[in-house]
């Protein structure tokens, strides 16, 4: 489509040779001429009459073409409005710490890159469901175990290299054989194949209800072999995007894949700047300046400060959960009394409250936007005399407290630091604070396990498995939620397997290996000037390729 400024350009253009065409061709087309000469039979009617006639006609045209010219002029701004930017900017508050979507943990990686960079075989929507990628389409045998997927034809990747089923077997292969991030969510596969250029075969040992949604993530995502570049910093994928630079202090920027092979996610805009703001007061203020022209999240108190003339602000359930976990091999914590005190000693009401009551209250390891989701903060309310009774069984009191190390990253602030240290001291427990970069977090209590009390935001969705996975850094072995959750994923029926993760998620709660402090609604806050940005799980998925901005 041509952008508005070139389509006014050749209106006016149009305009001014259709004011120019009665003299010019009056005099110059012969045809015209004779015609207008043998109109009234052998006699004709002289110049002057002709002449006359022959303008009004031409005026006449030129009017007719004005008018529309001017209809398609109303028709472009009612379809694309003011003329475009070429550069969107998001204000986002967690960074990747690197590039290496392979090796490098962590949900801010998979926000920027999976989808706008680098594809994979499935897609997701922003309501969470699996739709077509570089698949178009699949089929599945009727014992579950084998996976035909059908490509779509001529793609490509960013630097020109051709992308077909060897690519995609290649790339899964690898996952499973060299165990890059999140291999483990595809445990049950046991080997790609591809059957042909246009089509790629999965066979898995056992059912997995989970494995298209998983092939949507990191476990579908398609490289190539072939390229040579350094993964931290840069990537080479098959996305509308290219990664232009990127500083993980500050900003990454996009540009446009002129070589994208698609068109259904052909990008609205040429450039998309990624600014990391971890202070909420200085994101609210870059948004404020126009630095920015969406922040995603946006503090909700602080949102509240936003003219609603300017920004559009919205919040919406998602996948992400306020964990904090309990180091469930710590000496300290291994007593289930004292894990099942610290629940009910947290007030999540006065906890949402403090951060604008946008936030729900959650009470289990599944979100609400997941299968097998369901209300369990009724196992655990708000009961300091039922707290304190267990921490006296357990050995503690007011007067001789228990003494535990909460680590946690400052990109999330001090204020909910603080507010459990106030309400866990009234049950005697004495509360120290230790707030690390994220960087350190992710290293020390992410890959390490090594912490008492952790709290971070799990923004992955369909991540229950972590549950079941005693040396992922929550160190919880539950055996019946590792039943439960092995018969939801063999069950090739979707109500059977939301059943018995429903199961597993209330099994894992009534256990007591984390509290969880609530589920976070992501409050967005738009600039009205902008189009397309998701309202929902913005978190997760972010489609680049969707967001445009009027000038």
């Amino acid at each position: 489509m041509s952008s508005p400024t070139g389509a006014h350009g050749e209106a006016d253009a149009t305009k001014q040779e259709n004011e120019q065409q009665p003299q010019s061709t009056a005099s110059t087309d012969a045809t015209l001429n004779a015609r207008a000469k043998s109109s009234n039979g052998a006699k004709s009617q002289g110049p002057k009459k002709w002449l006359i006639a022959l303008i009004a006609i031409i005026a006449a045209v030129a009017v007719i073409v004005a008018i529309a010219v001017t209809c398609g002029k109303n028709d472009d701004a009612n379809t694309s409005g003011v003329t475009k930017a070429d550069t969107v900017t998001i204000g986002l508050k967690l960074a990747p710490v690197s590039l290496d979507i392979r090796h490098q943990s962590g949900s801010a990686i998979e926000q920027v890159l999976i989808g706008n960079v680098y594809e994979a075989l499935l897609s997701r929507d922003s309501d969470n469901k699996v739709q077509p990628g570089l698949a178009k389409s699949w089929d599945i045998s009727k014992d579950g175990k084998t996976y035909t997927f059908h490509l779509n034809q001529n793609m490509t990747f960013s630097n020109g290299d051709k992308l077909d089923a060897d690519d995609v077997a290649w790339s899964i292969n690898q996952l499973k054989e060299k165990q890059y991030y999140n291999a483990n969510q595809v445990a049950s596969l046991d080997k790609a194949e591809a059957v042909d250029a246009n089509t790629v075969k999965l066979t898995l040992s056992t059912p997995d209800s989970n494995l298209l949604w998983y092939l949507t993530g990191r476990p579908g995502l398609v490289f190539d072999k072939n390229a040579k570049y350094n993964a931290k910093t840069e990537a080479v994928g098959s996305g509308p995007y290219t990664v232009e630079s990127f500083d993980s202090a500050s900003k990454m920027v996009l540009k446009a894949n002129a070589k994208y092979w698609g068109t259904a996610h052909k990008p609205a805009t040429q450039n998309v700047v990624i600014r990391f703001l971890t202070d909420d007061n200085a994101a609210v203020n870059a948004l404020k300046s126009g630095d920015v022209d969406v922040l995603s999240p946006v503090n909700a108190t602080l949102a509240k400060s936003l003219d609603a003339s300017t920004y559009t602000v919205s919040a919406a359930d998602g996948s992400d959960k306020f964990v904090l976990a309990f180091n469930c091999t710590n000496a300290k914590l291994k007593d289930k009394r004292v894990r099942q005190a610290i629940r009910y000693a947290i007030n999540h009401k006065e906890i949402i409250a403090s951060r604008g009551n946008v936030d729900y209250a959650l009470g289990g390891p599944v979100p609400s936007v997941d299968p097998g989701y369901e209300d369990l903060t009724g196992l655990y309310p708000y009961n300091v005399d039922k707290a304190k009774e267990l921490m006296k069984e357990a050995g503690y009191t007011t007067d001789k407290p228990l003494r535990l190390t909460l680590t946690y990253a400052n990109t999330y602030g001090t204020e909910l630091g603080d507010q459990l240290k106030s309400q866990l001291a009234k049950i005697g427990i004495d509360l120290k604070i230790d707030y690390v970069e994220f960087s350190t977090w992710l290293q020390n209590v992410h890959a390490n396990g090594d912490y008492e009390l952790s709290l971070v935001d799990h923004a992955e969705s369909h991540d229950f498995y972590k549950w079941t996975t005693p040396d992922y850094y929550y160190h919880y072995d539950g055996k019946q939620a590792q039943e439960l959750y092995a018969k939801a994923l063999e069950a090739t029926d979707e109500a059977d397997s939301a059943k018995y993760l429903k199961q597993a998620a209330k099994a894992v709660s009534e256990d007591a290996p984390a509290d969880w402090l609530f589920g976070y609604r992501v409050t967005v806050a738009v600039d009205k000037h902008v189009q397309g940005f998701p309202s929902k799980l913005s978190q997760t998925v972010l489609p680049l390729w969707r967001i445009s901005k009027n000038k």
